[in-house]
């Protein structure tokens, strides 16, 4: 089930956020029309203060109970689902295995040599493998990547979709669904393959770097920043009720005394934690400089964010739409007005397993 689990014709993306539940599901777009997806279901529901600690679930039931009231929202009759683990909670590995063992010899092999890589008893732990190709650097071998995470950090998602009534077939990792929606982002963006793409996650408590190339995950890195500071100091400031502050944050113009008092130092401090992230990467790899930067997460809203990190970083910066390939009817298009676009981007990236 973990990581790597079959295709079936609907699925419910479930992406099990800090702050909230989202929900997409995908279907194909007409033949012979140029949106190769359609929506046919999408919800947003807000979680209980501290449901989830270091994206770690700390309460099931009430994890489960706000699956269950996006569900009913979203008013989809697919009983399907797929979720993710957060990368931090996954040890991956790529390793090479002779080419001309069969699926279970295979199998054996990976299982022998995780242990060399797992720091904990594999009993204690969901095993999944995906074979990536053959290898570069030995004829008659292929790549496999391994994968391995706690089976609390499995069991606690899948006891949460169960109590929603719902059937868990994929157990993702939420790089993989990011990957899995560059592909869109890119296309949307106009931006070309072989370029250097710095998705850049701004989650509740959490952002996360993921750089792509030619659509395959090449670095993530996750932060203690998100957008819950820039939420909580605005109520501080200012007394407003969390609602209130949500929809001064992300209706234009922003009033003067916000955005100088607030608004201000926080995009800041996102810009170095941004520049930081990204100096880890040119630090550990053959890079100097990203071609541009996707901002996805509910943050990605505030009216001109992206212009003010373009100027801090001097990267062209832009917020993510994983929708715009997308044909929508016009209800869930003003959902989406709402709650933002670029925060279901995980959601749409887990729901495209269907097409896999």
């Amino acid at each position: 089930m973990f990581g790597f689990g079959r295709k079936q014709t609907a699925l419910l993306g479930i992406d099990i956020g800090s702050s909230a539940i989202k929900l997409v599901e995908l279907a194909p777009g007409s033949a012979t029309g140029s949106k190769p997806f359609q929506v046919e279901a999408l919800a947003l529901e807000p979680l209980p203060p501290h449901s989830l600690v270091e994206k770690k679930i700390a309460d099931v039931a009430q994890v489960g109970q706000a699956i269950a009231v996006a569900v009913k929202r979203s008013q989809s009759k697919t009983k399907r689902a797929v979720v993710a683990v957060a990368g931090s909670a996954v040890i991956t590995k790529v390793l090479s295995v002779n080419a001309e063992l069969s699926d279970a010899e295979m199998e054996a092999q990976i299982q022998l040599e995780a242990e060399q890589y797992v720091p904990y008893p594999l009993e204690e732990v969901n095993l999944d493998f995906d074979v990536l190709g053959p290898s570069e650097s030995s004829a008659g071998m292929v790549d496999v990547l391994l994968a391995a995470s706690r089976q609390e950090n499995v069991d606690d998602r899948v006891a949460a979709l169960e109590l929603a009534g719902l059937n868990v077939e994929i157990v993702d990792i939420e790089s993989n669904a990011v990957e899995n929606a560059s592909g869109l982002l890119i296309h949307a963006a106009k931006l070309g393959p072989d370029r250097l793409t710095a998705v850049v996650d701004i989650g509740a408590t959490t952002t996360t770097l993921h750089v792509l190339r030619a659509g395959q995950n090449v670095y993530a890195r996750e932060q203690s920043f998100g957008g819950q500071q820039l939420v909580e100091e605005v109520q501080r400031r200012f007394g407003w009720a969390r609602e209130e502050a949500l929809s001064r944050l992300t209706t234009a113009p922003i009033p003067a005394p916000l955005q100088a008092e607030v608004l201000g130092p926080f995009q800041e401090a996102l810009a170095r934690q941004l520049a930081r992230a990204l100096q880890f990467f040119y630090s550990t790899s053959a890079f100097s400089r990203v071609d541009e930067v996707l901002l996805t997460g509910g943050v990605a809203q505030v009216p001109e964010l992206a212009e003010q990190m373009a100027k801090r970083l001097a990267l062209p910066v832009q917020a993510a739409d994983p929708f715009a390939q997308m044909a929508m009817p016009a209800e869930l298009d003003h959902l989406l007005q709402q709650h933002g676009r670029s925060a279901m981007l995980i959601a749409v990236g887990l729901a495209m397993r269907r097409f896999q």
